[in-house]
Parts: structure tokens; sequence; C-alpha cells
């Protein structure tokens, strides 16, 4: 089938699985068909153990709009419950990324608003066009931020600047959403797919239960006390150490080659 009648589109590379979110002419809105075909792309992601990094990205001139509104209902009596959306299909995709114990790389061109902004940010490293910007668009149509907004921006950027991105509702351009610590990288526009590939090759050629753990860890550190945090290291280094990959790189290391992870 052609690639436009799919609102999701799975690609499998030498270890890297490309997630494309394909509303193009929805600016790659979210309806319920789409969660639908992005719940079953992550389930083949997280099945497959060859995958072992993960690029999300949207289709041709943006990254996701968000909800797309024309998928709502706004009858009298009859309008779309926003919790009950939330609940099936924003919330899990959200709690899926940041549990996925592989990489995710948000890849972002063009406009991330609303939720697709915070889609883009619940992912573990964002590379973003110079051109891109992410808007916190709720509070432009009478909302809060979901999608984890108003957990991930105080974290990221601290409270004085999500306040701002969240009551205003202006747009934040990519260089400054990198000079805030927002984002991993902003990189020019004609760089951005090289910029990205090369990364999604690196990490899938990395220890990936070690990168999973450290997703796992940097997850479980904004609700553990300090204390409670050394434990869960020790836990992971305890079973980490018994690893292939923990094996291989030292013993590539103190044979002074490359190591060659399998992400076991």
């Amino acid at each position: 089938p052609a690639m436009s009648e799919h609102s999701i589109v799975l690609d499998v590379k030498a270890g890297v699985a490309r997630i494309t979110l394909n509303r193009p002419d929805k600016l790659n809105s979210f309806d319920r068909a789409m969660h639908a075909a992005l719940r079953d792309a992550l389930q083949q992601v997280e099945d497959d153990a060859a995958i072992r990094a993960v690029v999300l990205t949207g289709a041709s001139r943006g990254f996701c709009a968000g909800q797309d509104l024309a998928d709502l209902s706004f009858e009298p009596g009859n309008t779309t419950d926003l919790g009950r959306l939330i609940d099936e299909n924003f919330n899990p995709l959200v709690r899926r990324l940041r549990a996925l114990p592989k990489p995710v790389i948000a890849r972002v061109s063009g406009i991330a608003a609303g939720a697709g902004a915070n889609i883009a940010l619940a992912c573990d490293l964002v590379i973003a066009a110079r051109s891109a910007s992410f808007l916190q668009a709720f509070v432009n149509i009478g909302l809060v931020p979901d999608s984890g907004g108003t957990w991930l921006l105080p974290h990221k950027i601290g409270m004085a600047r999500a306040l701002g991105l969240a009551m205003l509702g202006e747009k934040l351009a990519a260089p400054q959403a990198e000079q805030w610590g927002l984002i991993w990288k902003c990189v020019d526009d004609d760089r951005l797919d090289a910029e990205v590939d090369a990364l999604a090759t690196r990490l899938a050629a990395m220890p990936t239960r070690a990168l999973g753990s450290i997703k796992h860890a940097f997850a479980s550190a904004a609700t553990q006390t300090f204390s409670a945090q050394l434990d869960l290291e020790r836990d992971m280094q305890a079973e980490l150490s018994r690893s292939h990959d923990y094996l291989e790189g030292v013993e590539a290391f103190l044979q002074k080659r490359a190591p060659r992870f399998q992400g076991r």
C-alpha cells in the first residue's frame, strides 16, 4: 500500500527503527487511528531484540501539531471527554516512550505543538532543525499542558521558563530551546537527517541494556531520595556486570580495541 495510506510508517534498518507520524496534510496531528497504529509500531519495536535504537519523526514539513481537533466532537451534550481521550491514548503513549528499554531520538523539523511538543520532549534525545519550534499551545484554547508537559517542562528548564511557556503559549524557536537545555541539539536544517542518522547508528551499536537502565535510573531519580537512588545504582550495576556487553567492553578496553556490543 502507498505510504500515504498509513498514518504511521515503521521502517527498520540495521538495528534502527524509524517511526514516522504520517498525516502530513494535518501536520501529523493525532486522531484515534494514528494512536492505535503507533501503539502497534511501538509494540513491534519493543518485541524485536534486533532493534536497538528508535527515531520518532514527522512526515513532510512538521513534527506533530498534537491532537487533531477535527477528530473531537463539540456538539452540546456530546462533547468529547478529553480526560478519557488522554487516559486511553496520550498518557499510555508517553509512559511507553519513557519506559521503552531502548534509546529514542525525536527528530523535530517544523512545528512541534501541544501534545506533539511534549511527546518529543518525552523522548531521550531531541534533535531539532534550526527552523523548528516548540509550542505549548494549550492555553490558547483554554487548556493545560498535557502528555507530561507540566512535569517535563519544569524538570528540564526550571519553573520560571516552564510557566512562561505554558502561560503565554508562545513559540519557542529551536536555538533557544537548545540554549535553555530543553533539547539535546539544534542543527542546521540541511544537516538534520545526517545528524539524526549518525546518532541512531551510533546508539544502535551501543550496549542497549545499559542505555535502557540509564533511562530507568534517571526516571526514578525524579521521585527517589538520594539514598534510595544509590541502592538502585548498586542493583543495576550488579545486574549489568553479568551482561555480555559489560564483559566485552572491559575486554575491549584492556585489549585496546573497539568493543563489539550485542545489546545483551
